[in-house]
């Protein structure tokens, strides 16, 4: 396993990293422990909740990935050994039931949603606390277009800092981290920092995959001149770059199958342009899944690559593609695809 710097901490984190959002919904606990067992005996370091998990988000599970992780730090006690992440929520109407629909990014919030997942986790501190998504209108989500809404009511970024810096001092979080964002907003966050001493981002958890390259415009170079490292979600499109969705019936149990509100990577665009990486990974004799994965974790720009899966199966050959080194042809191939189907899944 290679190991990176998180941003300019002296934190070295594992280039893959272990997911959990199933952990709760599609995975049972004794599930959740033997993937965090297979993840950390392969050399992963980093493991990746949210206090919003599992997805689909509903009010009877929300909280169980955080308590999965947590009975298995308790039970293994390898904590110190792993760097735990996990995120607060953001606004969202969708979600009344988390925090009584309080998810503002001020003081009081964010203390609350820290300490819940503080207990949640069994642990007295977070590696990294991320901002889950923005609290202003803007695009995330598959949403390209901006949209400005002039009369929004939003916590200013530098009360947001405020509160988390209150909470490094008090040694319940390490390092925070920004998701779903912007180059705006990342902009705003290392200016606020730097001008009033506060906590310096040192990562941000967008999607990126071979289907939605689009971090490679505005947040790349965000990445390198500021150590603000990708943690990169969705490498596989929802397991849409396996090509196991690219024929009727699709297989029992998959996540497409079972939850048909993640639309996002089904389009007719996106099965094309995934049927053209399948057949590209074939005729260099590889799996779709692990050409897919190895791309994103070869980026420059990448600081880990967040896996995750429902089998153990699937997991073994995940992090297998850590060992995986993409040819001066096949690279080729990848970008030929994707001048043809640019941005096919934003």
């Amino acid at each position: 396993m290679e190991y990176r710097r998180l941003g300019r901490t002296d934190l070295r984190v594992s280039a893959l990293c272990l997911g959990t959002m199933t952990f709760g919904e599609q995975n049972n606990e004794a599930d959740a422990h033997q993937q965090l067992d297979m993840a950390v005996g392969a050399g992963i370091n980093v493991i990746d909740c949210a206090e919003m998990y599992p997805v689909p988000p509903k009010a009877e599970t929300q909280g169980l990935t955080e308590q999965y992780v947590g009975r298995w730090l308790k039970a293994r006690g390898n904590r110190e050994q792993l760097v735990i992440a996990t995120k607060v929520t953001g606004p969202a109407d969708w979600l009344p039931y988390i925090r009584k629909g309080q998810l503002a990014f001020d003081r009081k919030n964010i203390e609350t949603a820290l300490n819940n997942s503080l207990k949640r986790l069994q642990t007295d501190y977070v590696d990294l606390y991320q901002l889950h998504w923005p609290t202003r209108n803007t695009n995330y989500f598959g949403q390209l277009g901006y949209i400005h809404q002039s009369d929004e009511q939003l916590t200013p970024i530098r009360e947001t800092l405020e509160a988390l810096k209150r909470l490094q001092n008090a040694g319940k979080i390490r390092h925070v981290g920004l998701s779903n964002e912007t180059p705006w907003g990342v902009m705003q966050f290392l200016s606020e920092a730097q001008k009033s001493e506060l906590p310096r981002i040192v990562s941000i958890q967008n999607p990126y995959s071979l289907l939605n390259r689009s971090f490679e415009v505005g947040l790349a170079e965000f990445a390198h001149r500021e150590a603000v490292g990708l943690l990169a979600y969705s490498p596989l499109a929802f397991g849409v770059l396996s090509g196991k969705y690219l024929n009727k019936p699709w297989p029992q149990n998959a996540r497409l199958s079972l939850f048909d509100r993640f639309q996002r990577y089904t389009s007719p665009h996106a099965a094309a342009a995934t049927q053209a990486y399948a057949n590209l990974a074939r005729e260099h004799d590889l799996s779709p899944s692990q050409m897919a994965l190895a791309f994103v974790t070869s980026r420059p720009f990448v600081t880990s690559n967040i896996i995750g899966a429902t089998t153990l199966e699937q997991l073994e050959e995940n992090l297998d593609s850590v060992n995986l080194t993409l040819s001066p042809e096949l690279l080729e191939g990848l970008e030929a695809i994707h001048c043809q189907f640019t941005y096919p899944c934003p």
